[in-house]
């Protein structure tokens, strides 16, 4: 029978509703869960119990006076660590931010204070966003809770493998280049990037800022839309926020929004490095929605196969200025050997940052550099507009893109360690989303003959996030994937 850390937002805002439970005995389950499961799974890097069961009391007043805010009233939800809570550690899973505390909430985080959830620890993460394993954190490795010996990805894997154990209802993570869509994927549960710009990125620590987004990880697409109804909204602290385009009732949009779609298929995505367990799946989830009555279109991507290069250029110049106020000055570590001005610069990065840090920090620095600039950024740029025109190009003719979302299933620990582009190449599916700063989903469509979760991406048009939704939740409500959890 389930229990109530494994049960969904909306399974448990009817039973809130209902009387049926608490918000307490909610937040207590996910309490108890976390410290029976979280020394295997290592998803969390610190919580506080007690401001926890306080959130929950008082929602529980709330309902009681008869004044809920709504379906995420009393809900648990995790906090990737990249994101500013007020009175909590903000780490980014660096030494270089060990001990600092945020003063204030990221606005994504006021919003669903607002809307009434419970807001959940810290879940661990690659530093400051950069992997795809989960294994450069500063602090622990997290592990996948399907097989604990195998990586949940990255860089949110703790925000994936957290709902996966049942140690939170759900999550926030961020996505620069796959870091949500691709440890959902790996872990079993949905995983979602909005639109560029949807979600406001003030309180988010940025890694490379003209392609991050927060976005919710969850157990089913329903969940994953009524967190993002709750954070949407144009932001005057966020310059690059957009005012919500078109239809955001994202829940309703799932019972009002029909197929049968057209639904595109680049030829691109089924090519060399794909595990063939992962192709099957993935052929398989095509042929269904072909079954339902779905038009399938072969579309082709031609640019995408650039796209892994382009991020790394792109990505690590955006992180480069933006890690450059990490020296050890102000707020962050500052290095005891340090003698002089730039000895302190110089020690205090080289002790705080770990090597994947400091690798894409050196590459975008250079990319930058006098000479350079014109040959490695200014193309980068140039072809990341030839991207987003093969999507426009595709969304002429198609509602949605279908793909796989990772190339492969989870690998063990330590698989990659010493191989940086085989590592890069786990997002090689997603990437070319957020260089297109377009939507995508990723859902459970399977699993391999080993009992490792397989995702299925969903693209969407620019602000689509309604069809998008209802197209990866007829999936879902097509199969029984999403019931299945690890048994921890």
């Amino acid at each position: 029978m389930s229990t109530l850390y494994n049960k969904t937002i909306a399974e448990l805002a009817t039973m809130l509703a209902a009387g049926s439970t608490t918000s307490e005995a909610i937040t207590q389950a996910i309490i108890d869960r976390t410290e029976t499961v979280d020394t295997r799974v290592g998803a969390f890097l610190s919580y506080d119990a007690s401001d926890a069961l306080a959130q929950a009391r008082a929602s529980d007043a709330r309902r009681a006076a008869g004044q809920s805010r709504g379906p995420l009233d009393g809900i648990p939800i995790g906090i990737k660590d990249t994101l500013a809570v007020r009175d909590q550690p903000l780490g980014c899973a660096s030494k270089m931010l060990d001990g600092y505390v945020s003063p204030f909430d990221a606005t994504c985080i006021a919003k669903l204070r607002e809307a009434g959830a419970v807001i959940w620890g810290r879940l661990n993460m690659d530093e400051f966003a950069m992997g795809s394993s989960t294994e450069n954190s500063a602090y622990q490795t997290t592990a996948n809770p399907w097989n604990l010996e195998t990586i949940p990805g990255g860089s949110s894997g703790g925000s994936a493998a957290a709902v996966a154990a049942g140690e939170a209802i759900a999550s926030l993570g961020t996505d620069t280049g796959g870091s949500i869509r691709q440890p959902a994927a790996l872990c079993g549960v949905v995983g979602m990037k909005p639109t560029y710009g949807l979600i406001s990125r003030y309180g988010l620590v940025a890694f490379a800022s003209s392609l991050d987004q927060v976005g919710p990880f969850a157990r089913t697409v329903e969940d994953a839309a009524l967190l993002m109804e709750a954070m949407l909204g144009k932001d005057p602290l966020d310059s690059t926020s957009i005012a919500p385009q078109g239809e955001t009732h994202f829940a309703a949009a799932l019972k009002t929004r029909k197929g049968p779609w057209k639904l595109g298929v680049p030829k691109e995505f089924f090519g060399e490095g794909i595990h063939p367990e992962v192709k099957a799946n993935i052929e398989a989830a095509i042929a269904w929605y072909q079954g339902q009555g779905c038009q399938i279109v072969d579309i082709s991507l031609p640019h995408s196969e650039l796209a892994v290069p382009v991020y790394y250029i792109v990505a690590t110049a955006e992180a480069s200025s933006n890690l450059s106020r990490f020296d050890g000055v102000r707020y962050t570590h500052r290095s005891e050997a340090a003698k002089d001005a730039l000895s302190l610069f110089t020690k205090s990065r080289g002790e705080g940052f770990g090597d994947e840090v400091k690798r894409r920090i050196i590459l975008g620095t250079y990319v930058l550099s006098s000479g350079y600039y014109d040959a490695y950024y200014l193309r980068a740029q140039k072809v990341r507009r030839l991207i987003l025109g093969d999507f426009e190009a595709a969304f002429e003719r198609v509602d949605a893109i279908l793909t796989p979302t990772s190339p492969t299933p989870a690998f063990k620990r330590g698989e990659r360690a010493n191989d940086p582009l085989a590592m890069y190449l786990s997002d090689v599916y997603t990437i070319s989303v957020n260089l297109a700063g377009l939507p995508a989903i990723s859902v459970p469509s399977g699993f391999t003959e080993a009992g490792l979760p397989i995702g299925l991406q969903v693209i969407g048009k620019a602000f689509g996030e309604a069809d998008m939704f209802a197209i990866a939740h007829a999936f879902e409500q097509g199969h029984d994937y999403w019931k299945q959890v690890p048994v921890l």
